[in-house]
């Protein structure tokens, strides 16, 4: 399967810049009483904010930030696994072998016989193997963690569906539903439905929008983030130009500073 370790494995210096760090870990876990004192209920919410911090570099592909949190994400891997080897649960050994024997049995258009086209058969035959070894979940949407943000989450829950065929055939019939969903929010609004009513309608136009980008090739989450990264640079510019009189200068003023900053965005871009 994989080549032997040689001296001329391209893997080597990884190997062991990994077991340095593991090292390293076991030393903290003695000498030092804050990360002695860590268990992973105390790790989860730092590892949550870690990974949005990986999410931030990755936005605006920014090298060194990506390999920095990279790295601190390797280190919570190598504290979690630590502390369950203390615990007598698994060791780093067993978790990378576990997720090896995964991998080769979720590829056997690589590592076996099998034929797959493309991306899309590769995810509907990972489907099939997981329900064929029994390691499928209660539900096809079980395997979608209950704390994702919302619009990841949705986009998530609409992919895993659309594995076993719960899916619209083309991007039109998509954005019909969108317009469907639309009317019927303007209408909860229109017959003051109510603020649930209408909470619940606006939710469905999200939903449905959500489903739209994927049809048509679109992570709305990043899709989102990158609109708010520019209306932030775009109110900076503003609060820049205005000064103290930011409060006064009246809707009028400030519309004129949003299209100078939309002009200084397309200058320096």
């Amino acid at each position: 399967m994989a080549a032997q370790m040689t001296d001329q494995d391209p893997y080597k210096p990884g190997m062991e810049a990994f077991g340095r760090l593991c090292r390293i870990m076991d030393e903290l876990r003695v000498k030092c009483p804050w990360d002695r004192e860590q268990t992973m209920a105390s790790l989860r919410n730092l590892t949550i904010e870690e990974c949005y911090e990986l999410v931030d570099a990755i936005l605006v592909m920014d090298p060194p930030a990506i390999r920095e949190e990279l790295g601190d994400l390797l280190l919570h891997i190598v504290f979690y696994t630590r502390i369950a080897q203390e615990e007598g649960y698994f060791d780093m050994a067993s978790l990378i072998h576990a997720l090896c024997d995964k991998l080769v049995e979720r590829h056997p258009h690589v590592y076996g016989d099998l034929s797959l086209e493309d991306a899309d058969a590769v995810k509907q035959n990972w489907e099939n193997i997981k329900r064929r070894t029994g390691k499928a979940r209660r539900s096809v949407l079980s395997g979608v963690p209950n704390g994702l943000p919302a619009l990841i989450k949705a986009y998530r829950m609409q992919d895993k569906t659309a594995q076993v065929g719960f899916e619209w055939e083309e991007p039109g019939q998509v954005w019909k539903k969108v317009e469907e969903e639309l009317g019927e929010l303007q209408d909860a609004l229109a017959e003051q439905q109510g603020p649930d009513r209408v909470e619940e309608e606006f939710g469905d136009v999200l939903f449905a929008l959500v489903n739209y980008a994927r049809f048509i090739g679109v992570d709305p989450e990043t899709a989102l983030e990158k609109v708010n990264l520019k209306f932030k640079s775009r109110f900076e510019y503003i609060e820049t130009q205005a000064g103290d009189q930011l409060e006064h200068l009246g809707l009028q003023r400030l519309d004129q500073l949003w299209e100078e900053a939309k002009r200084h965005e397309r200058n320096n871009a």
